[in-house]
């Protein structure tokens, strides 16, 4: 698979919050060949990059540094790069590429650190949208993501609805639920408690605020699994022998286990303070938390109103993140604004990581809404039951969900 990895720069750009910074720089990576027609935009989720297929140079063993959507994005897979021209692209305030808080203002010679402008989900897709422009890419036959990757997905339909003829929305909500603001918060506070976070001037030779970085990110890990599969995956079993506790503990710890569970967080937060920025993680968390569909709007069909495209929303059951409630509510307002929508539900215990551990479940739903849009996904919002008979793509209604 020929792949095209690039970094563009946008000139100027004025932020959502009313700041400048005086280049914009977006990394990308492009698959397959445009068409004319056939350009689907790929939305990351909160820690991703534009890898999102195929080899890199770069790539590691584990973690998102590798691609993180191998198993959907690629020749014959659902979005199919010999059909589709696929372009996934960086957001601002990352550290994949984009600028964002630890690159160098050029006006001053040093990183930005928290001097970079707040960053909102409506910068990232205005970013999207010139560096289409200067692509030579006029109109998106979709736009696909997962998690704040499908708020970014949601925000293309209200800013810009005559560009993309469909969206796709998965494990996403209009909004974030107070549960999930407070468990944000706390991350955060995890990494400006941090005395190396230095009010986020912590780049060069000196210590990092690793800590805290890490234990954002066991918060995170925590919010992405549920009950059953943090049952399946570690019950109560004590870690092995040759497990080393990472952060120091109290004198009563050595009488009980390190389980398994906590050697698990404690590893995936190791290797993730090794490629990520501590202020990223500060500034994309609150572009997340900050989002709301129906903000300058009556509501959030009226923010839809102007879109006339088609959407499939597909959602998780054991997903506490971003429930399947909020994906029906999110399918009911698209149909409020008369918007042809399917709210595709997955019986999963794998949590919001469904999204990126189930290709067999989003892969064929997705394929088929990508080439035959709502009518050809077999999914429905009536009450008669779809022709397939493949249980999996039984009809969603809001009486099937509880709170």
């Amino acid at each position: 698979m020929e792949v095209e990895r690039d970094t563009v720069s946008l000139g100027e750009f004025e932020f959502e919050c009313g700041r400048s910074i005086p280049e914009l720089a977006v990394a990308y990576e492009a698959y397959g060949e445009f068409t004319g027609d056939n350009a689907v935009l790929v939305c990351h989720a909160l820690t991703g990059s534009a890898h999102v297929a195929g080899r890199h140079p770069d790539d590691q063993t584990d973690g998102q540094a590798r691609a993180w959507w191998d198993d959907i994005v690629g020749p014959g897979k659902a979005i199919d790069t010999r059909e589709y021209y696929v372009l996934c692209a960086n957001v601002p305030g990352s550290c994949y590429g984009t600028t964002g808080p630890e690159s160098v203002n050029p006006e001053t010679g040093e990183p930005y650190g928290t001097d970079f402008p707040a960053v909102t989900v409506t910068d990232w897709t205005e970013a999207q949208r010139r560096l289409l422009d200067e692509l030579g890419i006029p109109h998106l036959h979709a736009v696909v993501g997962g998690s704040v990757g499908g708020m970014n997905v949601i925000e293309w339909a209200k800013q810009h609805p005559d560009h993309v003829e469909r969206i796709a929305p998965i494990a996403a909500a209009a909004r974030l639920d107070v549960q999930c603001l407070a468990m944000d918060a706390i991350a955060r506070r995890a990494i400006t408690t941090d005395d190396d976070w230095q009010r986020g001037d912590y780049y060069g030779d000196g210590p990092k605020p690793t800590d805290g970085l890490a234990l954002a990110r066991q918060i995170g890990h925590v919010m992405y699994l549920s009950k059953a599969s943090m049952e399946q995956k570690f019950g109560r079993r004590a870690a092995g022998r040759d497990a080393a506790r990472s952060f120091p503990t109290d004198p009563a710890a050595g009488f009980f286990p390190y389980r398994d569970v906590e050697s698990y967080l404690d590893y995936n937060a190791e290797s993730f303070v090794e490629r990520f920025d501590a202020n990223s993680y500060l500034y994309l968390t609150r572009a997340m938390d900050n989002y709301d569909l129906a903000a300058g709007f009556e509501s959030d069909e009226d923010a839809l109103a102007a879109f006339d495209g088609e959407a499939l929303v597909m959602s998780f059951t054991a997903d506490w993140h971003f429930t399947a409630t909020q994906a029906e509510e999110l399918a009911e307002a698209l149909r409020g604004a008369d918007v042809a929508a399917a709210h595709h539900l997955v019986e999963s215990d794998h949590g919001h990581d469904a999204f990126l551990v189930e290709p067999e479940s989003v892969g064929p739903p997705l394929s088929d809404f990508l080439a035959d849009g709502v009518d050809g996904t077999a999914v429905t919002d009536t009450d008669e039951p779809p022709e397939d008979d493949d249980p999996s793509f039984a009809p969603v209604h809001t009486s099937l969900f509880s709170d």
